[in-house]
């Protein structure tokens, strides 16, 4: 797993204050490109040019770990009930995840039943669903270290 994945992010949905928890700064490379702004670009300098920034990664059409839409979903499922799975996050996840436990319960059972969960793409080992509840459209990204616990995990509203 990237070094960059290992996060526990929870992001409420706007309605509710904007709140997020981070075990690290995640790039979210998930999001499409922000649009361009009509801008005058500058002319070359006479100098060598810069090192070229490199592309996003692609996205993959099939997940990351076969198992990431089953754990998800006892993610949600958990997190409706009142107890989250810890035993399905790394230990530092767990830690970070408890910290927030009586920010997010509540949010969680707010959004209602499930009415869609699909798998969006799959980058840098982390798989992205789009999950529909009852009240709210999310996103969700969870990816998994080498021992298949949860190392990665983020929840935010849907563009």
């Amino acid at each position: 797993m990237k070094p960059l994945l290992i996060a526990a992010a929870l992001l409420l949905v706007p309605a509710v204050a904007q709140a997020q928890v981070a075990a690290a700064t995640v790039p979210n490379s998930f999001d499409r490109p922000a649009a361009r702004t009509q801008q005058p670009v500058p002319a070359p300098s006479a100098a060598a040019p810069g090192p070229a920034a490199a592309p996003a990664p692609a996205m993959s059409t099939t997940p990351a770990n076969a198992r990431s839409e089953e754990v998800l979903r006892e993610i949600i499922a958990g997190g409706q009930a009142g107890a989250l799975p810890y035993a399905t996050m790394t230990d530092d996840l767990a830690a970070k995840v408890r910290e927030q436990e009586a920010a997010v319960l509540p949010i969680l059972q707010g959004f209602g039943a499930i009415q869609a969960l699909d798998f969006v793409g799959s980058q840098e080992g982390a798989d992205l669903f789009a999950v529909t509840f009852a009240t709210a459209a999310t996103q969700w990204i969870i990816g998994f270290d080498d021992a298949g616990k949860v190392d990665a995990l983020l929840f935010r509203p849907a563009e």
